[in-house]
């Protein structure tokens, strides 16, 4: 289960559905499965489509580097993802709704788009309304639902703002994916 997604338990089976699922015959999967199934886990975590994926990575592999690192660093650096990881929300969805929905100020400016690309040294705050809010004030209380990444920090005599002190390092991505596979994919 890939964390920050919903709030539920996943209850799975060690097996597939249907009559024959427990038999102990199990296709080999195929390379491209593989790397669909990368690229899909990337796609379902950060709640983008195919297309706002293909055009990050449109703009990853433009800038220097490992491509599969520069896709990750912008996709931890959208506003939805960093309203997540500061604890403002349970959920990635949720911290979306929130920004949807014009509760959150980046340097003093409401941003509604969930796709707006924060950068070092911006500050992330909510708006008055949202502090009133109970699961706001509650998803506040308890801290972010994974480990805070290194290139954001709370504020610390107010705990509805935050700070991009950095840009995000492959560390900072809270859950295992193989960045590598989504390049050969995209390569294709």
């Amino acid at each position: 289960m890939l964390p920050g997604l919903t709030r539920k338990e996943a209850d799975r089976k060690p097996y597939a559905p249907g009559q024959h699922g427990q038999s102990r015959a199990r296709r080999r999967t195929s390379d491209y499965r593989r790397r669909l199934e990368e690229k899909q886990k990337v796609r379902f975590y950060y709640g983008v489509t195919e297309n706002q994926l293909r055009r990050a990575f449109a703009h990853a592999a433009r800038e220097p580097g490992v491509t599969g690192d520069a896709l990750l660093a912008r996709l931890e650096r959208r506003l939805d993802n960093v309203v997540f990881r500061l604890g403002f929300a349970p959920t990635i969805p949720a911290a979306r709704q929130l920004v949807s929905h014009g509760h959150v100020k980046v340097n003093g400016k409401r941003v509604n788009r969930s796709a707006f690309l924060v950068d070092p040294g911006e500050t992330i705050a909510l708006g008055a309304r949202a502090r009133e809010m109970p699961s706001v004030v509650e998803s506040v209380d308890h801290g972010p639902q994974v480990r805070m990444p290194s290139y954001l920090a709370l504020e610390p005599d107010d705990p509805f703002v935050g700070r991009v002190i950095g840009t995000p390092a492959r560390g900072d991505v809270p859950f295992i994916v193989d960045q590598a596979a989504i390049v050969e994919f995209y390569a294709r």
